[in-house]
């Protein structure tokens, strides 16, 4: 019997609710109950015999699992809902039906590929650093770039005190006016590329995501989205 029980915060998590992190959030909000009792952080559950509501709603687990691969346009938030009425990504996938939760961000002034998913624990396993998923970008600049300045930008990205992973930054693209830069992330921050690139004088035109692990863009058109395969699940989880 003691096999089948679970924290509370997971459980929600893996019913598509919201992920683990606000699921912990809720719980020390006081909005959860574990039959009809407000739950505390560390309670566990059995998903067989235990109800738990948040805000009154009663917690379901689903009946299957979504794991979408989204082409993020610009001008879209990563978010599920906007109080001022502004575009957001699940705008973009409204034909679902289905609760899905953005796993990372995107800023409103980037595009490229976004995953969403109601597995919890996909969720948390591809947004946690401790996992190194790479996130891979093409980041077009408004002048050539140098050696001194990349290795700036490396330096840097590696000594923030909350974390030691630099980040990785090829060429692809070399010119006067215009070069491409590839970023790749294992631990992504708030405009992070942004601020990094700013930092040696250098002005971001076009910021786009193409990579999550071994899952790539390719050609799927802005505004799209297809269902992963499972092949691109299992390989995600190997990383």
């Amino acid at each position: 019997m003691k096999e089948n029980f679970m924290r509370v915060q997971k459980y929600i998590s893996n019913c598509g609710f919201t992920s683990r992190r606000k699921a912990e959030a809720l719980i020390l909000e006081g909005k959860v109950l574990i039959n009809d009792k407000t739950a505390q952080i560390g309670d566990k559950i059995n998903p067989e015999t235990d109800q738990v509501r948040v805000s009154g709603k009663l917690i379901k687990p689903l009946k299957s699992r979504h794991y979408i691969a989204l082409y993020k346009p610009r001008g879209y938030l990563t978010t599920m809902s906007d109080d001022r009425g502004r575009k957001c990504v699940t705008d973009l996938v409204k034909e679902l039906d289905k609760r899905i939760y953005p796993i990372g961000r995107l800023d409103k002034d980037s595009e490229g590929l976004l995953l969403l998913t109601d597995d919890g624990d996909f969720h948390n396993y591809v947004e946690h650093p401790k996992f190194s998923v790479p996130k891979v970008y093409r980041v077009t600049v408004n002048s050539g770039v140098t050696e001194e300045q990349i290795t700036e930008m490396m330096t840097q990205s590696g000594m923030d005190s909350k974390s030691d992973i630099p980040v990785k930054i090829n060429p692809l693209v070399e010119g006067d006016e215009r070069s491409v830069l590839e970023f790749i992330l294992l631990e992504g921050k708030n405009r992070q590329i942004r601020k990094l690139c700013q930092s040696v004088g250098l002005e971001v035109m076009r910021l786009k995501r193409v990579a999550v692990g071994p899952v790539r863009l390719g050609r799927l058109g802005v505004g799209k989205w297809r269902e992963l395969t499972a092949q691109e699940i299992a390989s995600l989880y190997k990383k």
